[in-house]
């Protein structure tokens, strides 16, 4: 009786798992939370240890799809979940537009779902184990890659940028970027999930876990490191919140002027420290090359005003540019760079003719900026050769690598947040410079108006303190110099093409197989009934 009552005690709460799992709405709940999940790794909460682990509970879920296109919704809500919680602090700007484009942005995750229940499904032998370790991952970064296009939100919130304070995983992205992190982050959860769920596909899953460790252990020893050459001190000057263009300029000024006397080689302020063009402002001009007399170095500046790349005069489009400006002890130098990537919605509106609406909800650019057309690199007196990135454009592993190519020993992102404040967008915005610097064997100073602002080394290790959001204060940095070329600089994103390999070779395999079952002869059918022998007489 005991042994009785005992299984209707576990049957009974399996029963009531099995009502909620069935129940559409409430399944499609859980998968929203699933995926949401993630967003966990990345600061400010920074639990990059939950990296490893966190799809398994949506990949669990969608594996146990009663039907396909169970498995495609499962995909869906928790890609709704996943850009949710990483985006959720654009709500209180871009209101319910920042659901729709959430929404929008899942459907990519519906393949992937489709993919997980295929290969997970049931109980997956050595082979589908296998297929699984390298399609799924891959397929996960298929997804980051068409969502890292700048028009649909760029590279916000790939699954690898989470483990920015993991020194192996820095290793691993000076050999493929930020996207070899991802395919193993999501190697790991795909052999946990087997693990979990499938008996017959342990050791498989194993063998996967030992070969992403191997893969990091390589990467560890062999990833050339970064020559010294020597280092440079680098001024930060973060004003804080202050509202006016022409307030914030004299608290930015007054805080440079404490860095006279300090050895000073670059005094960086962040984006839209200058709100009027300086051609047509030449006392603001006349006053930042007294500030860069009395520091002795170079400032480089970030003007967000209209016809801030060099006027208005012939040939130059009208409208309002983000521009870098380096100013020196005669006035601006003459190198600038005009921001090339806007945000969506927040310096232009994508299709403004269809969506333009998006102004009427929320805090939507009310006039498109003008896009930047290519990338520069500034030399700083000392010959300290810089390129500068503006904003989110720290976001995009190819700038820096480009950059880097073109000589720049030194990469700089200008950045703004203030109207993020209190969110995790700050944060989560300074810990990708870590990646690019890793990506590059470049150190990079992430200056930003109202916090927060870092520096990291060449190895993407942090080179001091973050200024967080309650400072204002100008800091200087001993940065670490460094020559060499990384893996990735030379070869590129080749994670991505190995992961295109991955998925044709899938593919293909899966249609020669449907077209080898179309082909094949038919088993012959039952016998036809005679009047000499049918089923209840059978012929003598």
């Amino acid at each position: 009786m005991d042994g009785l009552f005992g299984q209707e005690r576990w049957r009974a709460p399996r029963e009531r798992a099995g009502r909620v799992l069935d129940g559409p709405w409430s399944r499609s709940a859980l998968a929203a939370l699933a995926g949401a999940l993630p967003a966990l790794a990345f600061p400010a909460p920074s639990l990059w240890w939950l990296a490893p682990v966190a799809l398994v509970p949506w990949m669990l879920l969608a594996r146990g799809a009663p039907t396909a296109r169970r498995a495609g919704w499962d995909g869906w809500c928790g890609g709704l979940g996943f850009m949710l919680a990483v985006h959720h602090w654009l709500l209180p700007s871009l209101h319910v537009f920042t659901v729709v484009i959430a929404g929008l942005l899942g459907l990519l995750w519906v393949p992937w779902g489709l993919l997980v229940r295929r290969l997970l499904g049931g109980q997956p032998g050595g082979t589908r184990a296998l297929a699984a370790l390298l399609v799924l991952p891959s397929a996960w970064l298929m997804v980051e890659l068409v969502r890292s296009w700048q028009a649909l939100g760029g590279p916000w919130g790939l699954l690898g940028s989470s483990q920015w304070q993991v020194p192996p995983a820095l290793r691993l992205a000076s050999w493929g970027g930020v996207w070899l992190v991802s395919l193993c982050v999501v190697a790991v959860n795909t052999a946990v999930a087997l693990l979990v769920s499938a008996r017959d596909a342990r050791t498989p899953a194993v063998a996967g876990l030992v070969a992403v460790v191997a893969l990091t252990s390589g990467a560890w020893f062999w990833a050339p490191r970064a020559q010294s050459s020597g280092g440079a001190r680098v001024a930060v000057v973060q004003p804080g919140v202050i509202s006016g263009a022409d307030a914030r300029f004299a608290r930015a000024e007054r805080l440079t002027r404490t860095l006279a006397g300090q050895g000073v080689d670059l005094v960086v302020w962040g984006e839209s420290s200058v709100g009027h063009d300086l051609t047509g402002r030449p006392d603001l001009a006349d006053r930042l090359a007294a500030l860069s007399r009395r520091v002795g170095a170079d400032v480089l500046v970030n003007v967000d005003a209209r016809g801030s790349a060099g006027g208005t005069g012939p040939g130059t489009p009208p409208g309002i540019r983000k521009s870098s400006v380096l100013v020196g002890p005669d006035g601006p130098k003459g190198a600038r760079y005009d921001k090339m990537r806007l945000v969506p919605f927040g310096e232009y509106v994508p299709a403004r003719s269809l969506l333009g609406w998006a102004t009427s909800v929320g805090k939507a650019a009310g006039e498109d900026r003008v896009r930047g057309t290519r990338q520069v690199v500034m030399e700083v007196r000392g010959g300290l050769r810089i390129g500068p990135l503006v904003c989110f454009e720290s976001a995009f592993p190819d700038m820096g690598r480009r950059l880097t190519e073109s000589g720049a020993g030194l990469l700089v992102a200008q950045s703004a947040t203030s109207s993020f404040q209190g969110s995790w967008a700050p944060s989560q915005h300074a810990s990708l410079a870590a990646l690019r610097a890793a990506e590059s064997g470049r150190p990079v100073v992430h200056a930003t108006l109202t916090g927060v602002s870092a520096v990291y080394g060449p190895d993407g290790a942090r080179a001091g303190p973050w200024l967080g959001t309650d400072a204002s204060a100008a800091r200087v940095y001993d940065v670490p110099l460094a020559t060499g070329t990384t893996p990735y600089v030379r070869f590129g994103d080749w994670p991505v093409v190995m992961a295109l390999l991955v998925l044709g070779g899938h593919g293909a395999g899966a249609a020669a197989r449907r077209v080898s079952r179309r082909s094949a002869p038919r088993p012959p059918g039952p016998p036809a009934r005679t009047v000499h022998g049918s089923p209840a007489r059978p012929a003598r």
